[in-house]
């Protein structure tokens, strides 16, 4: 417990006000991030809000929802990845030379290890202790 003498007055503990460039660069930082002023912007719209809005209106007038415009059908040709793929695969055989058919072997099975019963690993152990002290003796 300190001493009355050793007890400071928290007023002088304060930060000093004062502003530093680090403190004007952050705040500059800030209002550019800010979403103000963008609002015309493509990016800025949010779509589902409107139309989740739209339709919570319609349901609260207890009428049916106005139907979503059909999405554009997307222009261009699809790509079909695995015919890529074994394009690809088939001319980077055929630049090193390789034939497109190979033969498959099937790997032998291996022999599964013979168990051991608790019993005659037991036994085991005891007949090595017994030797063990008899060579010690």
């Amino acid at each position: 417990m300190p001493w009355p003498d050793e007890i400071r007055d928290p007023s002088s503990l304060a930060p000093e006000a004062a502003e530093s460039d680090e403190d004007v660069g952050a705040q500059a930082l800030i209002d550019s991030m800010s979403r103000d002023g963008i609002e015309d912007a493509e990016f800025a719209v949010d779509r589902y809000t409107e139309a989740l809005e739209q339709v919570i209106e319609a349901k609260l007038e207890h009428r049916a929802p106005s139907v979503a415009p059909a999405a554009a059908e997307p222009t261009g040709r699809g790509l079909d990845l695995m015919a890529a793929l074994e394009e690809s695969v088939a001319k980077a055989k055929a630049s090193r030379g390789e034939r497109g058919d190979a033969d498959v072997h099937e790997l032998p099975k291996k022999k599964a290890a013979a168990r051991k019963t608790a019993k005659e690993t037991a036994v085991r152990k005891t007949a090595a202790k017994k030797a063990a002290t008899k060579r010690g003796a």
